[in-house]
């Protein structure tokens, strides 16, 4: 018997009740199944063995925490729509008998999608290592003040910037924040870091893309509050002289690719149409 795995935003009553239908439709297809918000990370983390594929319900925000739970793990893991605009979703609402239908059936393909990996390393001792699918962002936090970044790629030293704060982005997350900074939208299935500065004042380079081979260390010189944000929802707090180095992680996030979906240049014109002018 299959086993899937559901995480929804539970503060979304149309995620709720796609929960339940979807419930209902694996009851009666004898399919196992489990369902938890998915902001609940230990408990999500906890019924992951044994099960197939975790599916999630919600937003961007919703899939980026599935993509954490499934982090370091082969299990696949597929988006269905409920936001506004859902880059990372490849399914909607409308489509979850169909979805559902071809998940049982197996007539799906993985695909792999680069992750990143962000060291932090304290001026004053200690390392924490977090991944991420979309980005990592090193950026003012609730002062309105710029902050002074030191970014080296590899060896080099790219630049210093006074800015906002600098993101650091994988090729899944080149239609996030990255691209609302002013980055390039990248292939999902490529594997480089996008480097763009947010704000920046009077810097000559505004976004850069760099090989997976080299990584990419931001040291903050000056600026007090600053923080590093890991998809969005994961905060840390750094102070001058900390560093982020962001590599390729070793382990990619496996995506759900179904069959007879918009490919993924589709994908971004139909979504950019619908973002407000």
């Amino acid at each position: 018997m299959p086993r899937f795995g559901f995480v929804y935003n539970p503060t979304n009553d149309l995620a709720q009740e796609t929960w339940d239908e979807a419930a209902g439709w694996c009851a009666t297809h004898g399919v196992e199944s489990w369902g938890l918000p998915a902001e609940e990370q230990a408990a999500v983390k906890s019924k992951l063995p044994g099960t197939d594929l975790l599916i999630s319900m919600g937003g961007d925000g919703t899939f980026l925490r599935a993509a954490a739970a499934v982090a370091g793990s082969a299990i696949p893991l597929l988006g269905i729509n409920l936001g506004k605009v859902g880059f990372l979703a490849r399914a909607e609402a409308f489509q979850l008998d169909q979805t559902l239908s071809a998940l049982v059936a197996g007539t799906w393909k993985p695909q792999p999608r680069m992750a990143l990996r962000a060291v932090i390393e304290r001026l004053g001792g200690g390392r924490e290592e977090l991944i991420a699918l979309n980005d990592v962002v090193v950026a003012r936090g609730r002062l309105p003040r710029v902050l002074r970044l030191d970014v080296a790629i590899g060896e080099s030293h790219l630049a210093t910037y006074i800015a906002d704060g600098v993101v650091l982005s994988s090729p899944t997350g080149s239609t996030g924040y990255s691209f609302s900074a002013g980055g390039p939208v990248l292939d999902p299935s490529s594997r480089n870091i996008i480097v763009t500065p947010i704000a920046a004042y009077l810097a000559t380079l505004r976004s850069v893309v760099v090989a997976p081979s080299q990584g990419v260390t931001c040291t903050l010189v000056q600026g007090d509050d600053a923080v590093v944000s890991v998809d969005g929802w994961v905060d840390q707090v750094i102070g001058v002289g900390d560093r982020v180095t962001v590599t390729e992680s070793p382990e990619p996030i496996q995506f759900i690719e179904l069959p007879g979906l918009a490919p993924f240049w589709d994908l971004v014109r139909q979504k950019v149409e619908l973002l407000p002018r």
